[in-house]
């Protein structure tokens, strides 16, 4: 048996870093989302979507994804020391490219900013999907008029930037611009 792709590290809150997820919450903010059902793909083991979701009034849920062993201990500790928050915050450890649509509800916004990052050869040996195919199943599970989000200074955008051109091409989607370094679509 193959052993599952997960990631080793976590993700520290910092700007400089990685600001796509403050960049997200901004996004929401500004767009006056509210008691929205949120999917996010890689979580840091800051948690800063949950967290500001859950305490800036907006009512957003958020189920996050991660395969980082340090985000899903920092998740759980955070859970046990603020179990309120863990009503509308919810993450789970799992290989996204594994993910079975008969378990996920629908979503109003979906962040997929880790797109082409972590798919690698030892995936296909467990027979997980691809970026695309996992792009296309989380389309299927976003509600007409929800919002797909991307991350436009990713590590592997070079990748996923013509990835994200062949899907939109072919997915009942269009291009609504860009929030700082987020690329944003809306679903038909």
């Amino acid at each position: 048996m193959n052993q599952m792709n997960y990631y080793t590290d976590g993700w520290p809150l910092l700007v400089e870093m990685c600001p796509c997820d403050v960049h997200f919450t901004e996004f929401l903010e500004a767009r006056n989302i509210k008691n929205a059902s949120i999917f996010h793909f890689g979580t840091g083991t800051h948690h800063h979507v949950g967290i500001r979701c859950a305490e800036n009034g907006s009512n957003n849920a958020v189920l996050g994804i991660t395969a980082s062993t340090q985000e899903i201990e920092a998740y759980t500790k955070l859970a046990i020391e603020n179990p309120k928050l863990s009503r509308s915050y919810k993450v789970f450890f799992g290989d996204i490219y594994l993910l079975d649509a008969r378990l996920l509800p629908e979503f109003d916004v979906v962040s997929l900013f880790h797109l082409c990052e972590f798919w690698g050869p030892e995936s296909a040996t467990y027979q997980a999907m691809t970026d695309l195919e996992m792009l296309n199943l989380l389309t299927d599970k976003t509600k007409a008029g929800g919002r797909i989000l991307f991350y436009t200074k990713s590590m592997a955008f070079d990748r996923a930037g013509p990835l994200i051109a062949e899907w939109a091409k072919t997915r009942p989607v269009e291009r609504e611009g860009e929030f700082k370094t987020l690329l944003v679509y809306c679903k038909k």
